[in-house]
């Protein structure tokens, strides 16, 4: 029998393994392997929930020293509005960040802010992904402009790191659900290959169970979002068969109530009777309309 998705978790595998702290390091490791001091308690998460709207995100906000470290995952389809998105995730975490500092934004000392590093982690099939994109470059033709961002894209398949190892499981899940579609089979070859792989091996190996109800969730988030948009299209035709066939049997009413108007035969109150879909004073309109034309 077929497993159940679990509607209540909700974190995906990006958002959990980086919850632990020792791969959270690994991460800042990977970005900076120059910075070889930094231990797990110098690493402070500031993942924000719900930054946009209500809904889950695979967004990723850390803090080590003075650095800010925002990360943002797109999984399927290359899109250049990741900046936005980064954008808008570091002006929440700074929001945050000063509240919780207890800053004062409108005095005249200087605040003191973390310096922000801002990333996309693309685990998608690659065609021609720059290295980095820009709100000045992407959106405004490299024109000068009050405020930029800068995000670095990472999508190199690396064995080595964490960044590299996530991004080979991704790909590997998306090779075993073309094979399997969405099935709990598809999971478990993608966890069984990576650990082969020592592919995030330590990480599957505790979590296993959860990672397994977690994509299994996502497989049910995904039906769910294409019976709702499926209703909305047919929803959007039937409507709009609705609004054609209206015009049609108003135009055939126009179109009726014109022959009997030039007959001269009926009153328009007896022509009313017959073209229900036109009241009096529309065929009064209409008589007039048509001896202007006259």
């Amino acid at each position: 029998m077929e497993q159940k998705p679990k509607r209540k978790i909700k974190d995906s595998v990006f958002t959990n393994l980086f919850q632990e702290k020792k791969y959270l390091l690994q991460l800042y490791q990977a970005l900076h392997p120059e910075d070889d001091s930094v231990t797990e308690d110098d690493i402070a998460d500031v993942t924000m929930k719900h930054v946009l709207v209500d809904a889950d995100y695979n967004d990723l906000g850390f803090s080590v020293g003075n650095r800010l470290m925002i990360l943002v995952e797109s999984q399927s389809t290359w899109t250049y509005n990741i900046i936005i998105r980064a954008l808008m995730y570091l002006v929440q975490t700074y929001h945050d960040y000063f509240k919780r500092t207890s800053q004062n934004l409108y005095g005249s000392k200087k605040v003191n802010l973390p310096k922000p590093e801002l990333y996309v982690i693309y685990t998608g099939e690659r065609k021609d992904i720059p290295d980095s994109i820009s709100l000045r470059k992407d959106f405004f033709d490299g024109a000068k402009i009050a405020i930029d961002a800068e995000v670095k894209v990472l999508y190199q398949e690396n064995e080595t790191d964490i960044i590299g190892q996530y991004i080979i499981f991704c790909k590997v899940y998306n090779e075993q659900r073309k094979r399997y579609g969405n099935t709990k089979q598809a999971v478990t070859e993608t966890i069984q290959i990576c650990k082969d792989r020592n592919v995030l091996k330590g990480y599957l190996e505790s979590r296993e169970q959860e990672v397994v109800d977690m994509m299994m969730t996502l497989f049910d988030d995904e039906q769910i979002l294409k019976a709702y948009t499926k209703d909305m299209v047919d929803s959007a035709v039937k409507k709009t068969a609705k609004e054609t066939e209206k015009k049609t049997e108003r135009k055939t009413a126009i179109e009726t109530a014109e022959r009997m108007i030039k007959l001269g035969k009926l009153s328009l109150e007896e022509i009313a009777i017959c073209v229900p879909l036109l009241s009096l004073e529309e065929l009064k309109k209409l008589e007039t309309e048509m001896k202007e034309l006259a």
